[in-house]
């Protein structure tokens, strides 16, 4: 069995977080017609003010999560997994990773957005237990926002 262990990311991993997201969110550009907003975020200053955390499968990177402790809830800004190490559970695992975060920081809810086009990233939410709380207009699209109680 292959050893999956999940490390707090540090600043000499931008690069592999830039290239995980990249790769994970290319599909979507014929999609929306755009670069969705994860593929040109600034990493090296989301690590200083974000926790992201990087799923490690083996010697490989596969995924990461960048999440917020806010005062009422734990936001995730982002999630991606490699293509080739999508359909294994990997989000799942990154998903329950940021719930147990929350549940160790105090807040009794875990929060995100999506663009309403991915629909198998709002399918792994509500896989997840989240519900949509509300749609806005994005950009020529919608953002969905989505939440899920802890217990």
């Amino acid at each position: 069995m292959t050893a999956i262990a999940i490390n707090a990311a540090i600043p000499s991993d931008v690069d592999d977080i830039r290239d995980i997201v990249r790769a994970a969110y290319s599909k979507w550009i014929p999609l929306i017609g755009r670069e969705p907003r994860p593929m040109v975020a600034d990493y090296q200053r989301a690590i200083e003010i974000h926790q992201i955390d990087l799923l490690q499968v083996g010697p490989d990177i596969v995924g990461l999560i960048e999440t917020e402790l806010k005062e009422d809830h734990i936001w995730i800004e982002n999630i991606a997994v490699r293509p080739e190490a999508q359909g294994k559970g990997y989000g799942l695992i990154l998903m329950g990773h940021a719930e147990k975060r929350g549940v160790a920081g105090g807040v009794a809810e875990v929060r995100l957005l999506t663009n309403e086009a991915f629909a198998s990233n709002i399918a792994l939410y509500a896989k997840c237990g989240f519900i949509i709380d509300r749609k806005e207009p994005f950009m020529g699209g919608y953002a969905v926002y989505m939440s899920k109680k802890l217990r």
